[in-house]
């Protein structure tokens, strides 16, 4: 996609009661916690033994650009030390230890971090994007506490980490722009999740059916190699997901109009694909759609106009296609939220040559026409509260970006 929002700042503020502050996560987060406050005398148990798996990490470091674990100083408090944050688990308020390790941004090297992360049993947040640590994700099975999960823009590889599947109680998991590669388990579409990242990686099967078993609001699994067409099941994913992105795989199939129950969606995106199929007039029930990207695909036929009477829509991309015509109520939207570029319509500039037009419309075409409209079926649900305003930054474009900003 051309035009990519600019990169979120994700935040989360840990506090002493870190370990209870689990919540539902509205926008994808990563975390910035306070400035460490002291710790009390003598130091706790736990932290002299992290103290020493902490020193030993840093003999593995390779390379520091930032002169990071300078700080990493056996006189000092672990809580001391960049990076590291500490706090007191559920119901063991004798005990301080770490809590949250952030290192994003820091440029470190290191062969791998097992025998580091799976030390931190009381840990809760482990956010390492923009590294360069290899190998896998390590055993986390002992971590009582961990909820996020991000180790994007790193240099791991191998298959998908199965021991992602460890997490008890997981809410954000990001491993985008890694060297993962093959299957993705179907399992991963059924943790309690709120935020799931793994675009940017070589992933290569069909897309799962149990898509939509997910409870995720946040989906990105865009530059793979996923194959395939959209699963059905997607209409079930549709009072908690809002954003999505399918953008540059090799999907296949025609554009189903099950796609219309995402109420909830703001951002839907499958550009960069080969799906096929006319544009249901389902789309028109995305009443909170703000970014809808279908552009490099194979569709044709006319858009809907319900599509473009959207209230909250921003962007409508529908580029490198082989439509045919708009309807009345997108005439007024080309040029400012609509882009209709490289399609087959007549009295358009920057259309398709008539030739490749004729060779791809004279083909058979074998996808139905479907015109339910479920947002006018009686079991839809009631009308949904018109789209807010959008919001300034998208989570899941801003995953399309290696680094934390």
């Amino acid at each position: 996609m051309s035009k990519i929002l600019p990169f979120i700042t994700l935040l989360v503020l840990l506090n002493p009661n870190l370990f209870n502050a689990r919540e539902t996560i509205e926008t994808p987060i990563s975390p910035t916690p306070l400035p460490y406050q002291g710790y009390p005398p003598p130091l706790d148990p736990k932290l002299v033994e992290l103290r020493e798996v902490i020193l030993h990490f840093k003999s593995t470091i390779t390379c520091d650009p930032k002169g990071v674990t300078e700080t990493w100083c056996p006189e000092k408090s672990p809580c001391e030390y960049k990076g590291f944050y500490c706090g007191h688990p559920p119901k063991e308020n004798h005990t301080y230890t770490v809590a949250s390790i952030d290192f994003n941004g820091f440029g470190l090297c290191a062969p791998t971090v097992s025998g580091f992360l799976d030390k931190f049993v009381d840990l809760a947040l482990f956010h390492v994007n923009s590294n360069n640590f290899s190998g896998t994700v390590p055993d986390v099975s002992k971590l009582r506490y961990l909820y996020e999960l991000d180790v994007s823009n790193n240099d791991l590889s191998g298959e998908f980490p199965m021991n992602v599947f460890q997490i008890r109680d997981p809410v954000f998991v990001d491993l985008r722009y890694n060297n993962f590669c093959g299957k993705v388990p179907r399992r991963v579409f059924t943790l309690p999740l709120d935020v799931l990242f793994i675009n940017n990686n070589a992933f290569d099967q069909r897309l799962p059916k149990n898509l939509g078993a997910s409870p995720v609001a946040y989906l990105t699994l865009a530059n793979n190699r996923f194959t395939g067409s959209l699963p059905t099941s997607i209409k079930k994913v549709s009072s908690t997901l809002k954003e999505v992105l399918f953008l540059n795989n090799n999907l296949t199939g025609c554009l189903p109009y099950e796609i219309g129950y995402l109420k909830k969606a703001t951002v839907f995106d499958i550009g960069g694909n080969s799906i096929t199929g006319q544009i249901p007039s389902s789309f028109g029930c995305l009443k909170s759609i703000q970014q809808l990207n279908l552009a490099g695909n194979l569709i044709y036929g006319e858009v809907p106009s319900e599509v473009c009477s959207l209230g909250g829509l921003r962007n409508l991309s529908l580029s490198d296609n082989y439509l045919t015509g708009i309807g009345s109520e997108c005439e007024s939207l080309v040029g400012t939220i609509l882009n209709i570029d490289d399609n087959c319509i007549d009295g358009y500039p920057n259309q398709k040559s008539s030739e490749e037009c004729d060779a791809f419309l004279s083909r058979p075409k074998h996808c139905p026409t479907i015109d339910f409209v479920p947002c006018k079926s009686c079991s839809y649900g009631k009308p949904e509260v018109p789209a807010a305003p959008p919001p300034a930054l998208s989570p899941t474009y801003s995953a399309l970006h290696r680094r934390l900003l």
